[in-house]
């Protein structure tokens, strides 16, 4: 990715100025667009992940002293829809993360969505599905995770789980009974077809799908974990298996690829958010969902002539009871 006027302009800078001076304090719909559109997959297209997007990107004229205030505007746009959609009671958004380990999901979703009401969000954490789980469809699980009207819902991981762990280890499909009908070799791109389909469902019913992939370099990866190795306070964060599963790599790699490829829809876009700087990534993820609530416009509903009457007698009742003086 190239720096640009377009992402100059988007966040405010001018040549030779300085990003404290106007970062994200002013910007509109059509500017956040601006910002996030180099990350947005498009649909139909072919998408080689380690060449196609740089996890090392954070827009050559941004510095990290810049990020706190462009986080502090992001989180305030995403306060004021959050309201407004709670308010509206008609829509809902399901916010998908999707990384490598230790490609920073859990600290995005922490400072990303700081400034919002925790009664109109929720996370779901998917880990290796149940007894339960496994005797209904794969998509069930995450069917019943889904927002309500008027909510914010956010997957960490989620049913891409299913195109990617499951592709890179089929071992778990047997784990999940099968018929042998549907273990052919046309299984992954049956999978696509069903996640595209269930997402547009959501959308038609008015839920909204908005997926962010936390790109991570390998490198990076290894940084984090020898963090969580050296640090008491992280050590808990680390496993075993992190190790082990970073020698399939190449195949994540892939399996990622193909995912973007046949999964980034008009309905249900696909952004490559570059992780390797963890306070760009929140700014791009923050921008993502404001963007999708944006779009949503969620308004507050308008209360009737009728209703505006007995909110009027119910203030003149209140103020009768006022202590005299």
């Amino acid at each position: 990715m190239e720096r640009s006027a377009t992402v100059d302009r988007t966040l405010g800078f001018t040549s030779g100025g300085h990003g404290e001076e106007r970062v994200m304090a002013d910007l509109e719909a059509s500017e956040i667009r601006e910002l996030i559109e180099p990350l947005r997959v498009p649909p139909g297209g072919t998408v080689d992940l380690p060449k196609d997007f740089d996890p090392d990107y954070k827009a050559g004229f941004l510095h990290k002293h810049d990020g706190k205030q462009l986080l502090k505007r992001g989180v305030e746009l995403l306060t004021e829809y959050q309201a407004r959609l709670a308010a509206q009671d008609t829509c809902g958004l399901l916010v998908v993360l999707q990384a490598m380990d230790a490609g920073g999901k859990d600290g995005t979703i922490k400072h990303v969505m700081s400034g919002v009401n925790p009664q109109g969000v929720t996370v779901h954490s998917f880990k290796v599905p149940s007894a339960a789980e496994l005797s209904h469809d794969y998509l069930w699980r995450y069917a019943q995770c889904a927002p309500s009207r008027g909510e914010i819902a956010i997957f960490n991981r989620s049913h891409y789980e299913e195109v990617l762990v499951v592709r890179v280890h089929p071992e778990n499909l047997d784990r999940q009974r099968l018929p042998s009908s549907a273990r052919d070799d046309g299984i992954w791109h049956r999978r696509y077809r069903e996640i595209n389909d269930w997402e547009r469902y959501l959308g038609d019913n008015g839920f909204r799908v908005v997926k962010i992939l936390l790109n991570i370099s390998k490198d990076e990866q290894r940084l984090r974990f020898l963090k969580r190795l050296d640090r008491p306070d992280k050590n808990w964060k680390f496993s075993s298996a992190d190790v082990i599963e970073r020698g399939y790599w190449d195949d994540y790699q892939s399996a990622f690829s193909q995912m973007l490829s046949h999964t980034s829809t008009a309905w249900a876009p696909w952004y490559v958010v570059p992780a390797d700087h963890k306070w760009f990534a929140r700014i791009c993820a923050s921008a993502v969902i404001a963007n999708a609530l944006i779009e949503l416009d969620p308004h507050y509903p308008e209360v009737s002539k009728s209703a505006q009457r007995e909110l009027a007698k119910a203030r003149k009742a209140l103020e009768a009871e006022a202590p005299p003086g």
